[in-house]
């Protein structure tokens, strides 16, 4: 039958008098007198953590690194959330050089300092030598891995450019991966990419050739806009305040509909005949009472569209630059692009994303729906048919 292991011996009247003499021996500078009377109070009683702490700080003085690495441990196997020991263990680890555990030990330390808004100056001055010292092994990580990756970039296709970038942002902790946020439809397994890749809209290029007879119709249909430019954000009478309230029925982002939930706007589409025939020629996403949406987005100067996500992941949203000054831009996620005057990108609205235009000038661009490009034709006629099914069912 195992023996229950004993308790060890405590004698707190020693380990008090051994305690002074370590205080008094520190205050006078003699670090090896406060090492063994420090060591004599913490056997004395080994289950007091401040005692170890005390151990450890007179083995920093007398710089006995070993030492004070197994007084710190003792405190931590007594609280291994204890600030202090903490603190005094992450500082060791960067002294002795040992760079990877410091890093881990840092980061533990800040995490754990959150819970303690009142700390002394001294201590919030250590922290922030802590975290200057952990920016700096952060560089050089950094550094390192996009040599690395580097090295063979040029035989990445922009599939795998994207991905490595974001990968390795990622783990250094440079930027952040966002999920889908799906306000209405949401099709489960697709990758949350923020940019649709290229390659997957070979169609792009005759989009792109139409650019500047597109940019014609636009400039003209905007000389003598009439009913067919609105504001883009109409909130409902009675709906709270939101981040959408300062654009609420301003033309501040105004659109031009060419096809709006699938319907085709004939107003629009007669005074901008060539943009239609290409719209026409395009395999959109096309659900009765749905979709295709295409409209053209114009931003006024110094005006911004706040960060938001859309409503289905079943789509790609194309945007074609047409008139874009210098100071404007778009993130979708993690990413930032500039438009460029008769390019096209894709992207997922579902990903949360935000456009400003911070010049003295308009923005516009055409914005037109498409099919996830990951989405089979099968699932895209599995979708429409559900959508069909809905609305038979309820009439």
């Amino acid at each position: 039958m195992t023996q229950p292991t004993p308790s060890p011996l405590i004698d707190r009247a020693r380990a008090q008098a051994a305690n002074a003499r370590a205080m008094a021996a520190l205050r006078d500078g003699d670090a090896p007198a406060a090492i063994l009377a420090a060591r004599e109070a913490a056997q004395a009683d080994p289950e007091a953590l401040s005692l170890w702490i005390n151990l450890a700080l007179a083995c920093r003085l007398g710089s006995d690194a070993q030492g004070e690495r197994e007084a710190l441990q003792h405190a931590l196997d007594l609280d291994r959330l204890d600030f202090t020991a903490q603190l005094r263990m992450a500082q060791l680890l960067q002294r002795e050089g040992e760079e990877t555990k410091a890093l881990i030990a840092w980061d533990g330390v800040q995490q754990l300092a959150q819970h303690f808004p009142g700390l002394p100056d001294p201590v919030r001055a250590e922290l922030a030598a802590g975290e200057a010292y952990c920016a700096a092994l952060r560089e050089r990580i950094a550094a390192a891995t996009h040599a690395a990756i580097a090295a063979d970039a040029d035989a990445h296709d922009e599939t795998e450019r994207r991905r490595i970038a974001a990968f390795a942002g990622a783990a250094l902790g440079e930027r952040r991966i966002y999920a889908n946020e799906c306000a209405g439809l949401y099709y489960p397994f697709l990758p949350a990419d923020e940019f649709f890749d290229s390659h997957h809209f070979p169609w792009f290029a005759a989009l792109e050739a139409e650019a500047g007879a597109i940019r014609a119709e636009l400039e003209a249909l905007l000389a003598e806009p009439g009913e067919a430019l609105r504001p883009y954000v109409r909130m409902e009478p009675g709906a709270p305040q939101n981040k959408w309230t300062p654009l609420d029925g301003s033309l501040d982002w105004s659109a031009c509909f060419l096809w709006e939930y699938g319907v085709p706007n004939a107003a629009v589409i007669e005074r901008c005949p060539n943009t239609a025939r290409v719209l026409e020629s395009l395999p959109l996403a096309r659900i009765p009472g749905r979709a295709p949406n295409a409209f053209f987005s114009m931003l006024r100067p110094r005006s911004r569209i706040p960060a938001h996500t859309g409503v289905t992941n079943t789509r790609a949203i194309i945007h074609l630059a047409l008139d874009v000054p210098p100071g404007c831009g778009f993130r979708v996620g993690g990413e930032t692009r500039q438009w460029v005057e008769g390019k096209a990108f894709a992207f997922d609205d579902t990903i949360e994303h935000e456009a400003w235009n911070d010049s003295d000038a308009r923005r516009a661009v055409l914005i037109i729906d498409a099919w996830n490009p990951h989405l089979s034709p099968r699932e895209c006629a599995a979708i429409s048919a559900y959508f069909a099914a809905n609305d038979a069912a309820l009439g």
